[in-house]
């Protein structure tokens, strides 16, 4: 008798576990949307960004299940059932994802200059190229830290047009894209101090005082924020900045720029200001 009502137990049991099972998968499954590509060039990527390989292209008009959202991208399932990622541009252009923190943003780092383009030059020979992508490597690695997905115009010393630079931002539906470079002045000593330049007032003005806000406690002096007629700035469809960080043929202001000091500082500062910008109400 025992034995009986210990099988029947274990069948009541059993029965309970699927059925809760059954209901949860339901409960989880019925939460994942249903989005319809409304562009001609969708495609399936392997990862979230355009430079992973593609898996297939996906049909104007046909479905998708959407899974997990991450960066401006969606992990999602096809009716044939294909699974990868698809970029919220390619889904609906009128309704991207809505970045509200860091971990989430996709952030274009522009190094000014590079290969046969020096940049400013100081009185002893340092070149801009040098130190802008000295500097856009430390914003980068502090920003990859916090999980932001991070692309650089050029990780070395090549020569990058400004085309390049300005279609990377557009390719890649960039949250902020941020050029930093280091000014001169026609005399040696004429001139000192840093100033965050932005051309499309709309897009920027946010970001500019954000960013030039958490600059002030540099060693050098604050010009402030101005608008900038700059290609990479004008060409840009998305939040865009270029940082002039100092002026690299002023003694004073070169003696900063060169020192990891100075550039540690830059850095921690760039990257407060995108934090704050990104968690911004």
């Amino acid at each position: 008798m025992n034995t009986h009502r210990k099988k029947y137990s274990h069948l009541i049991l059993i029965f309970l576990i699927l059925l809760l099972s059954g209901i949860l998968l339901y409960r989880t499954t019925s939460y994942f949307k249903q989005l319809v590509i409304e562009t001609s060039d969708a495609t399936l990527k392997k990862g979230p960004g355009i430079e992973y390989k593609t898996i297939t292209p996906l049909k104007k008009n046909s479905r998708v299940t959407v899974i997990r959202t991450k960066y401006h991208w969606s992990y999602v399932k096809t009716a044939a059932n294909h699974f990868g990622w698809v970029a919220d541009w390619m889904i609906n252009p009128k309704k991207p994802h809505q970045i509200s923190s860091l971990s989430n943003a996709t952030i274009v780092l522009d190094p000014g200059h590079g290969g046969k383009d020096s940049g400013a030059l100081s009185s002893t020979g340092g070149m801009e190229k040098k130190y802008t992508l000295l500097v856009a490597k430390k914003v980068a690695h502090k920003l990859r830290a916090q999980g932001a997905k991070v692309y650089l115009t050029r990780h070395k010393d090549v020569y990058t047009t400004l085309k390049s630079r300005s279609d990377l931002s557009n390719a890649v539906h960039a949250d902020a894209f941020i050029s930093f470079h280091f000014d001169s002045s026609p005399e040696e000593n004429g001139a000192s101090g840093f100033t965050t330049y932005y051309y499309h007032r709309k897009l920027s003005s946010q970001l500019a005082q954000k960013v030039n806000t958490q600059l002030d406690d540099l060693p050098l002096t604050n010009r402030g924020i101005d608008f900038g007629d700059f290609y990479v700035l004008r060409n840009n469809h998305f939040p865009a900045l270029l940082l002039e960080m100092g002026y690299i043929n002023s003694e004073r202001d070169y003696e900063q720029i060169s020192s990891q000091t100075y550039q540690n500082k830059v850095a921690a500062d760039v990257f407060t200001g995108l934090k704050k910008y990104f968690t911004r109400s």
